[in-house]
């Protein structure tokens, strides 16, 4: 049998998810999509009001104009799919967060919707004279936004549109994307000396995006192209991937496959310096902690160092899910940039926040720099040098 290559440079569109454990999985929200609603009970987000999603508005008149402002305009809308059954949970954290880090500072409207609804809740959230919109969290309604056109206010999105898609005017996007974390471990095993590179990736749209990004980096800094082989469970392929591993040597190898399967396939990797994305930090049972000794990933600072002095006095509720975890992290941070937004958009802004280092580049995407961790004996600690 033949080990298999793939090329985790090419693009694989999003494929909507078929449930909310998919999205709990997927963690960082460039894949949710609506354009296949499943077949689920409806879960209600606790505290949210009863109500049964309208038919969904047709794109091309999504977005009404805009009645006349009302008397006392609401200065910041929160616009989210609590209705829906699938993300209704979802964000219903990105709310809990976003409310934790407003506290009494802030009047702010939460204008709930449901699948196909967005379009509805961005009007009501103008006719409303909302000065910043944050919201959509989902990729399908923010493509369905920027189809729409029409004038908006200043917008907060929660997730991004595909990578060669441009963003409406006063659009700027605020993501838990996992390209960004296969950037930062590229710079990073660059920075720290690695020449040669191998990828060992799953199928899985997400896993594609971060490989793809971490690769597409990787070249961008002058390296050569990594590498890659399709993981196959299967031992006999275990035993090749391994043989494959002692003739070729890559000093460094991306694991881009979800956590169980980083654990089944690190003993076949030798003296490789092994990363992974920060799917593999969500409460694996202890054995399989100590399978990944030495492998790196990327988290956010929220869970990463949950005393540090940017998120002091916030609210910390025990989801008891490392995905709604990142999710309320977002919500603290969407809050901050959002008040940055008050009198306009900023020129520049930087800050250390609970989802990493946030930084407005010049395309209006916040870029996310996150914390650098190693399983090391079971545990978790800070990630050093080579």
């Amino acid at each position: 049998m033949k080990l298999r290559r793939s090329d985790p440079t090419r693009r694989c569109p999003d494929h909507a998810l078929a449930s909310l454990v998919a999205l709990l999985l997927m963690l960082w929200l460039p894949a949710l999509s609506v354009a296949q609603s499943p077949a689920a009970s409806e879960v209600k987000p606790a505290g949210a009001e009863s109500a049964t999603p309208g038919p969904a508005p047709a794109a091309e008149t999504a977005l009404a104009p805009a009645a006349a402002p009302a008397r006392d305009p609401v200065a910041l809308a929160l616009v989210l799919p609590l209705e829906s059954p699938v993300y209704g949970r979802a964000a219903d954290a990105v709310k809990a967060g976003f409310a934790a880090a407003a506290a009494a500072n802030a009047r702010y409207d939460v204008i709930a919707h449901g699948d196909g609804g967005v379009a509805a809740a961005f009007a009501k959230a103008r006719e409303a004279g909302a000065r910043v919109v944050v919201g959509p969290l989902v990729r399908d309604d923010l493509k369905l936004i920027a189809a729409a056109g029409g004038d908006l206010p200043w917008t907060i999105a929660l997730n991004q549109l595909d990578e060669d898609s441009a963003l409406p005017a006063r659009v700027y996007t605020l993501a838990l994307a996992v390209e960004s974390e296969g950037v930062q471990l590229a710079r990073r095993a660059q920075a720290d000396g690695a020449r040669t590179v191998a990828i060992i990736g799953s199928d899985t749209p997400l896993q594609r995006r971060f490989a793809g990004a971490f690769a597409g980096e990787w070249i961008l800094l002058g390296g050569a192209a990594p590498a890659t082989f399709r993981l196959d469970r299967a031992p006999d392929m275990l035993a090749l991937l391994r043989r494959e591993f002692a003739k070729t040597a890559p000093d460094t190898v991306l694991l881009a496959v979800d956590a169980q399967d980083a654990a089944l396939v690190k003993p076949y990797l030798g003296q490789a310096i092994a990363y992974t994305s920060s799917q593999v930090n969500d409460r694996l049972p202890r054995e399989s902690l100590r399978d990944l000794d030495a492998v790196r990933f990327v988290d956010l600072p929220w869970l990463a160092d949950p005393s540090a002095a940017a998120y002091a006095g916030v609210t910390r509720p025990d989801y008891g899910n490392a995905a709604f975890d990142r999710l309320y992290a977002l919500g603290i941070d969407a809050f901050r940039v959002a008040q940055a937004f008050a009198d306009g958009a900023p020129a520049t802004l930087e800050f250390d926040g609970a989802t990493g280092h946030v930084t407005l580049d010049r395309s209006r995407h916040f870029v996310r720099e996150g914390t650098l961790l190693q399983f090391r004996d079971g545990e978790i600690v800070a990630a050093g040098g080579r």
